[in-house]
């Protein structure tokens, strides 16, 4: 009898040694399996405006977590009924669930149904692969002991359920609701969780997309299995299961139009917030941007028609970049016409600008000089500098002309007799000033004529001085960035730089405002305030060939830049017309998107106004009337028609033996009186227009000699 107790107690002691050695080897081999830095678990970043609006999302796994407090009890109790019955009975392992598995499996002669439980689900998910061996299975009961060990049931649920895969590409919870329903997790009804807790078991086979039949049918059993554990009576699961699927599929999964922008924000996290690419599609970050999807649709819609692009084949390319003007913030960007995911971006290479170059390195810096005023006259001659020689475009020179009609004229030679004259380092200091760095020595760079060119964000972001009081602001695709926990890690700051004076700034908007009402941008229409200026260059193996073509312009809000051309310039490829057909486009996006087209550019405080030029009109049609006056004098009576602008002055000549000679001056009218004339040498007499602006006087007009006497009474 002793023996046998004496056995039964060794057995006792062996099985209960067994038991401990296996239960520390567990806790101990959980320990070292169970990598807590696999429970961060990859989440979706997302792309918001300035007014909280969802853009896109960046992920490799689209996943948004969620807190467990976000998740309706409903739609917790549905995951809980059809995948883990006994959640919160059990430790991790649930064996009376196994032995139902087992016993199932052998009866019906096949594998029809699991025992796992949730626990085990989320450790094979997260630690383990889908193999299926006793080696993996040993190490998933070993990791779900150690994971209820640590964590609560709140808390391991949670996890799962912001795990799992939900098809065509959403993981977790939050990711299912805003797919499926276009909703917040937090807003689901019982037979919406229902549905997403139908859908993780066969993510293609129970697809309410795809196979919409089954996913009813099983979102039904859900139901069913939550009546008959308590969760909901008989009577709602009867209205539940009657209910369509009622979908509301969220779209905005792939949006074309935005590939171009979403990179440029990918690459300014990198270099400025030090986040790379791969962390911001893992970390669930929220980024903030200053885009305006409106303009930016717009823009790529008006990008893939080939008819507003002049090229000799389909192959032509374009950039497009839109900043706002007080902020610096991108709110459009185009990089190319078939632009794909990580590709040549165009708003960031650097191009020849032609005759945007102008403005930037030429007249804006004179304007700094005290000598230079927008009506300053400059040399408009074929001039050569050394070897080099340049022609106005259509090889017109007038001598002299005002920098006003220099710009709207796009007239080169006067731009590069100013540049000599200012000294070229003098117009690169402001390029400099504005953040521009060029390597080039010659007065081509007058023209725009560049070793290495500029990008359109390059012009967008000096052409702000001009929209902004002589201040330039580094442009930003990023407002601001916080992580998964509301943190704010990174945020754009506003310093701005002063490049050229108030007055320079102002004095320049209303040149460029004219190139577009009376220069070379004066194609299309855009009904708002507009400044700019055109630029084109030429690609010389073939005449009238144009390799870069460009529009850069602002309105009070705006500031942005359009390039057209090819990415390789060749005998077979090139662009068939000049600026026009980006200044046409820059203004179709523009009127097309932007409701404030009322406002006018503003005079800003303590700044002169600039007049509008004064254009002198030919006079031929001046008349000469001799009268006799009472005591025996006679007198001449000039008549012309006069300039609806009552500025110009008109100077009348008395002209004798060849030689003229100043007898008066009147200002905005057509008519002039000469008392005490010698009847007997009568001067023939002319009128000569003057502009006060310029001090340039225009052509004489008809020559003429009084012949009718009349007598006043």
């Amino acid at each position: 009898m002793l023996k046998v107790i004496s056995k039964a107690s060794v057995i006792i002691f062996f099985t209960f040694f067994v038991g401990l050695v296996a239960y520390l080897f567990i806790i101990y081999a959980g320990d070292y399996v169970v990598d807590e830095k696999k429970l961060v678990m990859n989440s979706a970043s997302t792309l918001v405006s300035d007014e909280d609006e969802l853009i896109a999302k960046l992920y490799i796994e689209n996943r948004e977590l969620v807190s467990i407090q976000d998740i309706p009890k409903h739609v917790q109790q549905a995951f809980i009924s059809v995948e883990d019955e006994r959640f919160y009975n059990h430790h991790g392992v649930d064996l009376r669930a196994i032995m139902r598995a087992l016993y199932r499996d052998i009866t019906e002669g096949k594998k029809v149904e699991g025992g796992s439980t949730i626990t085990q689900q989320l450790a094979k998910n997260i630690f383990l692969s889908n193999e299926k061996t006793w080696l993996r299975k040993t190490k998933e009961v070993i990791i779900a002991l150690n994971l209820e060990k640590k964590y609560s049931k709140q808390e391991l649920l949670e996890m799962y359920l912001n795990q799992i895969y939900f098809g065509h590409g959403a993981y977790g919870i939050e990711a299912a609701s805003q797919l499926y329903f276009n909703k917040h997790v937090s807003e689901l009804t019982v037979e919406q969780g229902a549905l997403l807790a139908a859908i993780p078991k066969a993510p293609t086979n129970y697809s309410p997309i795809l196979q919409p039949e089954k996913s009813f049918d099983r979102r039904n059993l859900v139901l069913s299995l939550m009546e008959r554990k308590g969760y909901i009576t008989p009577e709602d699961a009867v209205r539940y299961q009657g209910r369509t699927l009622a979908l509301d599929i969220n779209q905005m999964n792939e949006n074309m139009y935005l590939l171009s922008y979403i990179d440029l924000v990918v690459k300014e996290a990198e270099e400025r917030y030090g986040l790379t690419n791969n962390e911001l599609l893992k970390g669930g970050y929220k980024i903030t941007v200053p885009l305006d999807a409106t303009v930016q649709q717009k823009a790529y819609e008006l990008f893939q028609d080939l008819n507003n692009f002049a090229g000799t084949d389909e192959n032509v390319q374009g950039a497009f970049v839109l900043m706002d003007n007080k902020t610096g913030g991108i709110i459009a960007c185009i990089g190319g016409r078939n632009y794909v995911q990580k590709g040549l971006n165009r708003a960031t290479v650097k191009r020849q600008p032609g005759s945007t170059f102008k403005p930037i390195v030429v007249y804006g810096p004179a304007l700094e000089k005290e000598e230079f005023n927008p009506y300053s006259l400059l040399v408009d001659q074929l001039l050569q500098y050394g070897d080099y020689e340049p022609h106005n475009y259509n090889d017109v020179y007038k001598d002299k002309i005002t920098m006003y009609d220099a710009i709207i004229e796009s007239a080169n030679a006067p731009a590069v007799w100013a540049l000599n004259n200012l000294g070229i380092d003098y117009g690169k200091k402001y390029l400099e000033k504005a953040g521009i760095s060029i390597t080039d020595k010659g007065l081509a760079m007058a023209l725009g004529g560049l070793e290495e060119g500029v990008s359109p964000i390059d012009l967008t972001t000096v052409y702000r001085a001009f929209a902004e009081g002589g201040k330039v602001i580094e442009p930003h695709f990023i407002t601001k960035i916080e992580d998964r926990n509301n943190r704010v890690i990174g945020e754009f700051n506003k310093e701005e730089k002063r490049v050229f004076s108030k007055q320079t700034a102002w004095y320049m908007t209303r040149m460029l405002e004219g190139v577009v009402r009376e220069g070379t941008a004066q194609m299309g229409k855009y009904s708002g305030a507009l400044a700019g200026k055109t630029g084109s260059t030429s690609y010389e193996p073939v005449e009238d060939a144009t390799k870069d073509a460009w529009f850069v312009g602002y309105t009070p809000t705006v500031v942005g830049a359009l390039w057209m051309g090819y990415d390789k310039t060749d005998k077979s490829h090139y662009l068939t017309k000049g600026s026009s057909q980006p200044t046409l486009l820059f203004k179709k996006i523009i009127e097309e998107t932007f409701e404030s087209k009322h406002l006018a550019f503003e005079v800003p405080e303590q700044v002169e106004d600039l007049e509008q030029p004064i254009r002198l009109k030919e006079i031929n049609d001046l008349f000469a009337q001799l009268s006799f006056k009472p005591y025996g004098f006679f007198s001449v009576n000039l008549e012309w028609t006069p300039a609806k602008d009552k500025r110009i002055k008109y100077r009348i000549y008395e002209k004798k033996n060849n030689k003229a000679t100043l007898i008066g001056t009147v200002t905005g009218k057509g008519d002039f009186a000469i008392s005490s004339v010698n009847i007997f040498s009568i001067p023939n007499y002319q009128v000569v227009p003057y502009n006060p602006i310029t001090g340039e006087e225009g052509s004489p007009s008809n020559n003429v000699k009084p012949q009718f006497f009349t007598f006043d009474e």
